[in-house]
């Protein structure tokens, strides 16, 4: 490789993880939100600003980024046992069906698109071929692995793809734009940082969320009679 291009080589793949050209189905799921919507929770943008940013601070920073922090750190390692056992705790975190499903689902998606591909090395198929039900998070951290993406870096990518996926929801389920978006984006970009902080800074002893309004819109979302997503 030119010596000139060595350096963009590392942001190619992260551009790769967090493209939303990445076939594991995201743009499917809501993650609640078409619900909020519905229910009147979030009709502006001043409200989503405030749903997200919840979503963010007070669900996502305590205990998903984390504990996807500490699966692409274990994964990077190769910590197998440490890894497994992380993987089990955020299959066992998932509080409602559809939740389930998303991570079950695209899990298995990525699954498959990294055993198609060569940079994913024996330990890393071992260790699918254990695991009953991969999860995104499991998936998303042999991802990192394989494409020698640093972990901070794979959280990162995680957070920005959460954010965008929502930013997609808002545009189909309410009168946004696009340059609507982009403000919100703007006006949520310090919030994704303090998030991607407050999960690198959190011990594993505090891990953990209530996040009784994700949960009871999920569980709603389940029985809604005309919807875009499946979650």
């Amino acid at each position: 490789m030119n010596a000139n291009l060595a350096p963009f080589a590392g942001a190619w793949q992260l551009l790769r993880l967090a493209s939303p050209q990445l076939p594991i189905g995201g743009f499917s799921y809501s993650q609640g939100l078409e619900m909020a919507v519905e229910q009147g929770l979030v009709s502006d943008s001043p409200s989503a600003a405030r749903w997200i940013a919840d979503q963010l601070l007070l669900n996502l920073a305590r205990f998903e980024a984390p504990l996807l922090l500490a699966l692409c750190q274990a994964a990077a390692a190769s910590e197998w046992e440490r890894l497994e056992q992380l993987a089990a705790e955020q299959r066992s975190s998932r509080e409602t069906r559809e939740l389930q499903q998303e991570s079950r689902q695209m899990g298995y998606s990525l699954q498959q698109l990294l055993e198609g591909l060569p940079e994913l090395d024996d330990e890393c198929r071992a260790l699918f071929a254990r695991q009953p039900t991969p999860s995104l998070a499991l998936g998303w951290a042999l991802a990192a692995r394989a494409w020698t993406i640093a972990p901070q870096e794979a959280l990162a990518a995680w957070l920005w793809g959460w954010l965008e996926n929502q930013l997609a929801v808002l545009m189909k389920t309410l009168p946004l734009g696009q340059q609507a978006a982009q403000r919100l984006t703007s006006e949520l970009l310090p919030t994704l940082a303090t998030a991607q902080r407050l999960a690198t800074d959190t011990h594993p002893e505090h891990w953990g969320s209530a996040a009784f309004g994700l949960a009871l819109t999920s569980m709603a979302h389940e029985r809604q009679y005309s919807r875009l997503f499946r979650s």
